[in-house]
């Protein structure tokens, strides 16, 4: 027996995402309409077939799909088992009225690295996660514009070398009220993504990761003096205890509680 339909939406707190959805349909078209935003989708299973601007596309998987705000567009599936998709829904203004055209063009962008990018900041913005999510935000814009824009050649920017490290000492001075990546991106005078990708590259590990590594540390080191749980979440930096919980288990194994009383 097939899974029955679901719908899942929701609008997560990261600036530049108006929603996101998931949804997985068995037999179901639904008719004309466009959206304020732009529609990032990825098909998890199945064929979406549809109309953008009076011409028939189909989204597959192993691709992304854009389609513009504004422009009229319907959906249907197209075999008999239906189809799962998710969606980010892009404020208009994070990729522009210029790309409006290129997108009608071509709404299919068969980019593998791409989908990637779309799936984990979609599994960012479901966890909560919202410096992962800011940014993976920010290479999916850089790729879609990089493919709307004709894929051009570009030279690498030239920066300073020790951007990585003003980074790391920005955040190493605070790392629970640690800026966003657009925030530390100005103060540095650098692009969010090539803040990131020198980040990486200098020190191992992404500039979000990094931050939850020095919460994580204090956040051990106040579980072990005996504040509770969910106090130590809040004063650390994390969403909720759950949030604090997630990251806990993926490092140790263990819960926070379970960690406290560990020395008992």
């Amino acid at each position: 027996m097939a899974a029955p339909d679901r719908v899942a939406a929701w609008r997560p707190r990261l600036p530049g995402v108006a929603e996101v959805l998931h949804a997985a349909w068995h037999d179901h078209a639904y008719p004309a309409h466009t959206h304020d935003t732009w529609t990032v989708l990825i098909v998890d299973d199945g064929l979406i077939g549809y109309g953008l601007d009076r011409h028939e596309h189909a989204a597959a998987g192993r691709a992304v799909t854009v389609l513009p705000p504004h422009v009229p567009h319907d959906g249907r599936t197209v075999t008999a088992d239906g189809f799962r998709k998710r969606v980010v829904y892009l404020d208009e203004d994070v990729l522009g009225e210029r790309l409006v055209g290129p997108a009608v063009d071509g709404p299919l962008v068969p980019d593998r690295s791409l989908w990637r990018q779309v799936s984990l900041l979609d599994g960012a913005l479901v966890a909560g996660d919202d410096l992962e999510a800011e940014a993976r935000l920010a290479l999916v814009v850089e790729r879609l514009r990089w493919h709307l824009q004709g894929r051009p050649d570009a030279r690498p920017a030239v920066v300073r070398p020790s951007v990585a490290g003003e980074l790391r000492d920005i955040l190493d001075a605070d790392p629970v009220a640690a800026p966003s990546l657009a925030e530390a991106a100005r103060r540095l005078g650098v692009g969010e993504t090539h803040l990131v990708r020198a980040f990486t590259r200098t020190y191992g590990l992404p500039p979000h990761r990094y931050v939850v590594g020095r919460r994580l540390d204090l956040a051990r080191r106040l579980l072990l003096d005996g504040h509770p749980p969910a106090e130590v979440a809040t004063v650390t930096g994390f969403y909720d205890q759950a949030h604090l919980t997630r990251h806990f288990r993926r490092l140790l194994r263990t819960t926070p509680g379970r960690y406290q009383r560990s020395g008992s």
